[in-house]
């Protein structure tokens, strides 16, 4: 009997700890929705690397959360939605522009302040946007840049 009592706490303590593991990850991930804060609207050329749930960041704070992203058939950019942090007030001129933390690490869109006396409101659209810039197009320009130059000639 003290056998089953055992092995049933045991069970329990498993699921209290896999429980407790849902949702610390469930919050790091976003999908447990935050208080507060305003949505704004963006339209992207490329947004590589970025999904729902990814960091929008402000001098390397996070400032706001992706929380949409659809092609648009019209323009065929990628719209997204933003929500931004209570507090996060932007010039109304603020640009967006889709970043990388380095050559392996993953994308956020960073934000990049207006000098506008007129501040953003909610359910505003960002116009100044950068998308992803790909790091092999800029490899391939590169090496076909340095070959392409012409070959000094040599006197005979």
């Amino acid at each position: 009997m003290a056998e089953n009592r055992t092995e049933v706490l045991a069970g329990a303590a498993v699921l209290v700890i896999a429980l407790g593991f849902f949702v610390w990850a469930a919050q790091g991930a976003s999908f447990v929705p935050k208080r507060g804060g305003y949505e704004v609207r963006a339209s992207f050329r490329s947004v590589e690397g970025i999904t729902v749930g990814s960091d929008v960041r402000l001098a390397g704070v996070k400032v706001g959360t992706v929380t949409n992203l659809a092609l648009n058939p019209v323009t065929f950019f990628a719209d997204a939605r933003i929500a931004l942090n209570d507090g996060v007030v932007l010039p109304a001129d603020s640009g967006l522009l889709v970043a990388s933390e380095g050559l392996l690490g993953g994308a956020f869109i960073e934000v990049m302040p207006g000098g506008s006396l007129d501040n953003l409101t909610p359910g505003a659209e960002i116009e100044d946007t950068q998308g992803a810039v790909s790091l092999i197009n800029l490899l391939l320009k590169f090496v076909a840049g340095g070959s392409s130059a012409p070959a000094a000639e040599t006197a005979p």
